[in-house]
């Protein structure tokens, strides 16, 4: 072999050999572009995922959204700003008498299961009106949603009448009915619609049934609470007994648990 040769395929091997180089450069270099550019997605992916997380974790929940509803349905038998003012009894009957509930307390349970039946006898004689006033602060000991639940069917079945708001009050705080404080039974729809079946006015009625189903007075039961909230008498639990401006007290300074205690403290009040 002529040293021209030799010196000839010594060249073309090392120009081989580089255009290998660059090929296998080229080839790293692609790699390296999509590792990143991975890296680079999987990166946006988390923030992502982390930016959808922090802004589902900020939004309000079905409630809070309500809580400003500018267009509040009201129900039938209910005057004032959003239909927040409830007055029952005898147009005849000079004084009013502030009641004070929330629909998941046991303390209320107990007065109405106890004083219940005297307080709608002297509803029923003119004694005086009932002025209902709603709460639901007790939602708010452990994230539940019994008490707004309760005071939104409660404004279903006023929407019928005052006297299905009234017995349906009742059976809500019936012994029967009426959950321990610690079970959030009212946030249940199915739950509601099977007390108000035991009401005459509400049993299997459609259109109250519709009502509690497609949460129509929802944003109603939060005005209501929030009245219970801004109230002026200074009540601030349940239940809470006000005529005059005056909270009515039993003989250990509290609300009237028994029939006697309420009746010497609403005879005293009608008086004043």
């Amino acid at each position: 072999m002529s040293k021209r040769n030799s010196q000839a395929s010594k060249t073309a091997a090392r120009e081989k050999l580089r255009l290998e180089r660059e090929r296998q450069a080229k080839r790293d270099k692609v790699k390296r572009q999509a590792v990143v550019a991975g890296s680079l997605v999987a990166v946006l992916a988390i923030a992502g995922g982390i930016g959808y997380a922090v802004v589902q974790n900020n939004k309000p929940s079905y409630w809070e959204g309500l809580k400003d509803a500018k267009n509040v349905a009201a129900p039938a038998n209910t005057t004032g700003t959003k239909g927040t003012t409830v007055i029952i009894g005898k147009d005849t009957a000079k004084k009013t008498l502030k009641l004070y509930e929330d629909p998941r307390c046991p303390v209320c349970a107990s007065f109405e299961q106890t004083v219940g039946s005297t307080v709608q006898k002297d509803l029923d004689a003119g004694k005086f009106k009932i002025q209902y006033i709603g709460g639901t602060f007790l939602d708010n000991h452990d994230n539940g949603e019994g008490s707004k639940n309760a005071m939104s069917a409660m404004g279903a079945a006023l929407n019928v009448s005052q006297e299905a708001f009234l017995d349906y009050k009742a059976a809500l705080y019936s012994a029967k009915w009426h959950p321990e404080e610690t079970t959030d039974k009212f946030k249940d729809d199915a739950y509601l619609i099977k007390v108000a079946n035991t009401v005459p006015a509400l049993k299997n009625n459609a259109k109250f049934q519709d009502a509690v189903k497609k949460g129509t007075y929802d944003a109603w039961a939060l005005a209501m609470s929030k009245t219970w909230d801004d109230n002026k008498d200074g009540v601030t639990g349940t239940p809470s007994l006000v005529m005059n401006g005056k909270k009515l007290t039993g003989s250990d300074g509290n609300a009237p648990m028994t029939v006697a205690d309420f009746t010497t403290a609403i005879d005293a009040a009608l008086k004043a």
